[in-house]
């Protein structure tokens, strides 16, 4: 809109603009009659733009893959004819005859194996990859294969081969696998060194073990087992595994097994034993944790006594295939502390088979954990042979191989069943001792007339006799009734034990001269092969000698 028109009409409104007009010419009269107007600046240069560069269209596929560091190759038609080769390609494998099919004249590309990768980009039209495959020259290289629409005289569509060298890269992780290597070599040849060696073997039970590491990308784990004979005829079974890779987890469980036979000796349950271990567990390493099953058999009560640390039951199998899985009591891992492990009893009759295991055995990633004890199940109960041949059968069939992702420990217990010429070898008797003074002469009378019929030679006869007088007079002057005399044979060796009611165990000491008593635990340390004690379940002591078999 024109203001300029449109104010003319309004009063005052000339005036008004004439009387800014003269206002506005009067300051710059002045300065003009004061001082020289100064000149203008000159204005500041435009910047010129820079000329413009070759054009992406402008520039040929020649110049573009020539002037590229890694070597370059175009391949036409069914046969691969060689199109063009850039100078880095030549420069890494020698100069290449155009029109010359791949096969006769490349000889990288079979190396590399290469040639049915061309057919396959050049048949799908997808570009394919491979990484890091070696050349006889030494060098690695990781190869792309483009597929190309056209470029050859005859349009026959080709293939792009541009190859990268990774050769770096490849004696990097070369040297990072032959170190891992090493690691896990030294991680099991620790973790076998601190495995039994050879197994016990009890005269009542035939055990085997397995101990499988897990495959190459599979770090060592602290899968641990052990068995332990503690005298008087029984057996301590045990399994763990501790929570962690590598030669750290091996280490510690090495100090867990020592741990577990030094606990062994006191003879203690096995939920006391299982204490003891919670304590040293964290002690060793606060950060790593174990499960362990610890378990006890006594060939006179014909069941495990068990406690567990977290780990998984144990399986029995009796001689008609029934499997019979242990449940509770099981408390949290080794290291937790704050629980209080308690015993529990799982029968183990002649024939049947027991199976301790760590969690390598059942546990895959792709189901639930009680899945695959339920599979150990099904595989226990018609597994049959040796504790050898059933630990090899139970591997197969939970499919754990070479490459298994997890190591892997079996511990196999059978309690045969023996008949005909091998049960006469083995043979119990007993005997009530009531107090008084006729207790030590019929405790003798009872040993000499046992030992006779077991057909024993005399010179271990006397000795039997002399150790049944030496308990059974240490029992009556210590002890409180009720007490018991059991003898035992085996194929192996001639067992004297003596119960009764104080929980007081004795110990062996230096008698002086003029002492009356004292002596006859160190009788029986000198003639026996060996001795100890413990406290029985119920309340009370058991005390024990064990006497070889001549062979």
């Amino acid at each position: 809109m024109n203001f300029t028109r449109w104010s003319a009409r309004f009063p005052g409104t000339q005036r008004r603009a004439a009387a800014r007009d003269d206002r506005s010419s009067v300051p710059a009269a002045r300065a003009e009659s004061a001082r020289a107007v100064p000149a203008p600046p000159e204005a500041a240069p435009e910047p010129v733009a820079p000329a413009p560069g070759p054009s992406l269209e402008a520039l040929s596929a020649g110049a573009l893959l020539g002037r590229l560091p890694a070597p370059v190759a175009l391949l036409h038609g069914p046969d691969h004819r060689i199109t063009y080769v850039n100078e880095a390609y030549t420069t890494a494998f020698g100069p290449r005859p155009c029109g010359t099919p791949a096969a006769e004249a490349m000889p990288e590309l079979a190396e590399l194996s290469l040639l049915p990768l061309l057919d396959q980009v050049l048949r799908s039209g997808t570009s394919r990859t491979v990484k890091s495959r070696k050349v006889l020259a030494g060098s690695s290289y990781t190869v792309t294969c483009t597929p190309v629409a056209g470029g050859a005289p005859d349009g026959e569509p080709g293939v792009l081969v541009y190859a990268t060298d990774v050769t770096d890269h490849a004696e990097a992780a070369a040297r990072l696998r032959s170190s891992e290597r090493r690691h896990r070599e030294t991680a099991v040849t620790l973790q076998r060194s601190l495995l039994p060696q050879d197994l016990e073997q009890p005269d009542d039970l035939r055990i085997a073990a397995t101990y499988q590491p897990g495959g190459t990308d599979a770090a060592v784990g602290g899968d641990w087992y052990d068995v332990i004979t503690l005298g008087a005829g029984r057996t301590a079974l045990v399994i763990g595994d501790v929570m962690g890779r590598g030669v750290r987890a091996a280490a510690v469980m090495g100090q867990l097994r020592t741990a577990v036979r030094a606990y062994a000796r006191l003879d203690l349950p096995p939920h006391e034993i299982l204490q003891l271990l919670d304590v040293i567990a964290a002690e060793i390493d606060a950060n790593q944790i174990a499960t362990c099953v610890y378990a006890v058999h006594d060939p006179n009560e014909g069941h495990l006594v068990y406690a567990s640390a977290g780990h998984l039951p144990i399986l029995v199998c009796d001689e008609d295939g029934t499997v019979h899985r242990a449940e509770d009591p099981t408390g949290p891992p080794l290291g937790t502390g704050g629980w209080i492990h308690t015993s529990g009893t799982i029968a183990l009759p002649p024939g049947s088979t027991a199976v301790l295991y760590t969690d390598g055995l059942v546990e895959r990633r792709s189901e639930d954990i009680d899945e695959g004890v339920a599979s150990l199940e099904r595989a226990l109960s018609g597994a049959k042979g040796s504790p050898q041949v059933v630990c090899d059968r139970l591997i197969r069939a939970l499919g754990v191989t070479a490459e298994h992702d997890d190591d892997v420990a079996v511990l196999v217990v059978q309690h045969p069943a023996r008949t005909g010429t091998s049960a006469e070898l083995f043979h119990n008797a007993s005997l009530e001792l009531l107090g008084g003074i006729e207790a030590a002469p019929r405790a003798r009378a009872f040993a000499s007339g046992v030992l006779a019929s077991w057909r024993f030679p005399v010179e271990l006869c006397d000795l039997g006799v002399l150790a049944t007088s030496e308990l059974v007079a240490n029992s009556l002057q210590h002890g409180t009734p009720p007490m018991r005399l059991g003898l035992r044979r085996t194929d192996r060796r001639l067992i004297i034990e003596v119960t009764d009611g104080d929980d007081h165990l004795p110990r062996r000491r230096r008698a002086e001269p003029a002492d009356e008593a004292g002596r006859g635990i160190s009788i029986i340390a000198t003639i026996a092969s060996s001795w100890g004690s413990r406290r029985t379940p119920g309340g009370g002591k058991a005390v024990w000698c064990e006497f070889a078999l001549p062979g």
